[in-house]
């Protein structure tokens, strides 16, 4: 799975991509015509995004794609480097102690002597967040990796190569450096948060930015609105996008239910564009109207089927 972008000026419809509407289908790696640097406020080029790497691992999944490479992980990013790819996207969530890592899920879960426990991830301080899974230490062995699937079952976080949890900065000194980050800060749905735990949860995670990307492309984004518009805030150095399903879940945060309230938000805030579910396009064309008046980047993710 990829996320995929186009400058949506250059998209008269929506089943199409005119060859004018990028310099090729696969990655330059920023070496034409893509502009990341500091007020980047458009990104005219069409751009490929490898999902969490390589690819999310879909467990119950029967495409062993789905389950090739942990995702998330250095092997993943690196993995999908050897592709002609543009950007990784992964999720960051920041520890107890302050660490930013690398993991999808709010919770996080493992098995001992028979009972599973499941544990918040921004509760765990960053040595407990890595004793989860493989180890790098030779000999020492990791607690069990569990997931829980969107129905609710618990599996064996199983995969073909598995590898270590990572924390943000591990990520910079470790994946191949022509390969753009697209940071997303990832926060529970159910949670109201504070204005001050969202500036603290920023501030530890532009701190690693700002040590480590040096030249790296980096794009933040976020489903959050209000981490959103303080992201554009307290930095003007790299886009912010934000993420939406388009309508297609609805929330009690209205900001997040429709495409012209996406495009409503990033005007707001000066933010660089929208990420949107595929299908809250294909339900709302229209609104393709208003983001291109916006003058606002589209990028979408997931499946059509």
């Amino acid at each position: 799975m990829a996320l995929k972008a186009v400058l949506v000026s250059d998209v008269p419809n929506l089943d199409q991509v005119p060859e004018n509407a990028s310099l090729a289908l696969y990655s330059t790696r920023f070496s034409k015509g893509v502009e990341m640097g500091r007020v980047a406020s458009r990104i005219p080029k069409f751009l490929v995004i490898g999902h969490r790497g390589n690819g999310m691992n879909a467990l119950q999944s029967s495409d062993r794609r789905m389950r090739a490479i942990k995702e998330n992980s250095i092997s993943s990013f690196n993995s999908a480097a050897n592709f002609p790819i543009d950007f990784v996207e992964f999720d960051v969530q920041v520890t107890k102690d302050d660490c930013p890592v690398i993991f999808h899920d709010n919770f996080i879960l493992s098995e001992e002597n028979g009972t599973v426990f499941e544990r918040r991830v921004t509760e765990l301080c960053l040595s407990e967040f890595l004793c989860y899974g493989p180890q790098r230490e030779a000999g020492k062995e990791g607690k069990t990796l569990l997931r829980k699937t969107k129905d609710g079952k618990i599996v064996r976080w199983d995969v073909e190569k598995d590898d270590s949890l990572c924390t943000l900065q591990e990520a910079f000194e470790q994946v191949e450096p022509s390969l753009g980050f697209n940071i997303e800060l990832k926060f529970d749905d159910c949670i109201v948060y504070e204005q001050d735990y969202l500036i603290n949860v920023f501030q530890a995670i532009l701190q690693v930015v700002l040590n480590y990307a040096k030249d790296r492309p980096i794009i933040f984004s976020s489903f959050q609105p209000d981490a959103a518009l303080l992201v554009k805030k307290l930095q003007s150095t790299y886009p912010v996008f934000f993420l939406t399903n388009g309508g297609t879940e609805l929330y009690y945060d209205v900001r997040r239910n429709s495409l012209e309230e996406a495009v409503k938000l990033c005007l707001e805030g000066g933010l660089q564009g929208i990420v949107s579910e595929v299908k809250g396009v294909f339900r709302n064309p229209g609104a393709l109207t208003k983001i291109k008046e916006a003058k606002l980047s589209l990028l979408t993710y997931g499946k059509l089927k």
